[in-house]
């Protein structure tokens, strides 16, 4: 399966997800460093602005990555409703906020 996951590195379950996604042979993963170039952080904004599974998230003054958009073009902060990985992923709900609190 390939995986498109949007992320930092200095965001803590960013580096988990992709750590354990990178272990899994079946999966193949194109990493997009919000943080490395602004073509990439300008991608991941225009999700962050216009697709409605990020309201909830820009209400809550999230960030919302770690977020991956599968190869059947699915979106989600949740891989691992789609891809068997150890649980320790993190959920939407503990994704990094503006505030600093949940990172």
């Amino acid at each position: 399966m390939k995986v498109t996951m949007y992320g930092a590195p200095i965001c803590p379950d960013c580096v988990v997800a992709k750590e354990q996604l990178a272990n899994k042979e079946d999966v193949e993963v194109t990493y997009r460093d919000i943080t490395a170039e602004t073509a990439i952080m300008k991608e991941f904004l225009a999700y962050r602005d216009h697709e409605p599974c990020f309201e909830p998230i820009r209400k809550e003054g999230k960030i919302g990555i770690p977020f991956f958009i599968l190869e059947d073009g699915t979106k989600t902060f949740d891989v691992a409703e789609h891809i068997e990985v150890d649980e320790t992923i993190v959920r939407v709900g503990q994704v990094c906020s503006i505030d600093g609190k949940n990172c």
